[in-house]
């Protein structure tokens, strides 16, 4: 015996419609955005590092105020360099551990073959140096991934060792420096 074939029905001619139209519509976006984001140049942004030469430091260790401070600086630099549209941003989770027993500010360079590990043109490292709660300052490093040559630093300097200073000077040198019109990184 054969299959009884029917018509479709309005509300299924419909419904099949509505589904060809959203994938006409937005499968053409999402190639477009893929295709946007392979064209921006990979960078490996990993966890800023903290030199603390405070008598501070040297009696207690350290803090676990500044730890978070530090994921929480790493974490907002990776966004809004994301967030400005000029580039790709890779995860580094396959080589974090390695990068942070490395000490990637004295290493020679390491953070240039992590970086070309994960497929990234950039390495962007950075550490805030405290001399005290009352001066500390924010350091950024960018390096291209497969000659090892420094194409980029600056530092800002910050008052006090709170959460809104931190925040407020990775902005300062995000917005006047590193994304600025003219005189940025990338």
């Amino acid at each position: 015996m054969g299959e009884v074939r029917r018509d479709p029905t309005k509300a299924e001619i419909k419904g099949a419609m509505c589904v060809r139209w959203i994938f006409a519509i937005t499968l053409p976006l999402a190639l477009a955005l893929t295709s946007a984001r392979a064209s921006e140049p990979k960078v490996a942004v990993f966890d800023f590092e903290m030199v603390d030469t405070s008598l501070e430091g040297a009696a207690n260790g350290p803090r676990a105020d500044e730890a978070a401070r530090l994921v929480k600086l790493s974490d907002e630099l990776r966004q809004r360099l994301a967030r400005s549209g000029r580039f790709d941003a890779v995860d580094i989770a396959p080589v974090a551990a390695q990068a942070r027993a490395s000490n990637l500010q004295t290493c020679g360079g390491c953070d240039t073959g992590f970086a070309h590990e994960l497929g990234a043109k950039y390495s962007v490292t950075g550490w805030i140096q405290k001399v005290s709660n009352l001066i500390l300052n924010l350091n950024v490093v960018i390096r291209d991934a497969d000659t090892g040559k420094m194409l980029w630093a600056r530092s800002v300097d910050m008052r006090g060792n709170t959460d809104e200073s931190w925040s407020r000077a990775l902005d300062y040198l995000v917005r006047n420096y590193l994304l600025a019109s003219g005189q940025g990184a990338f």
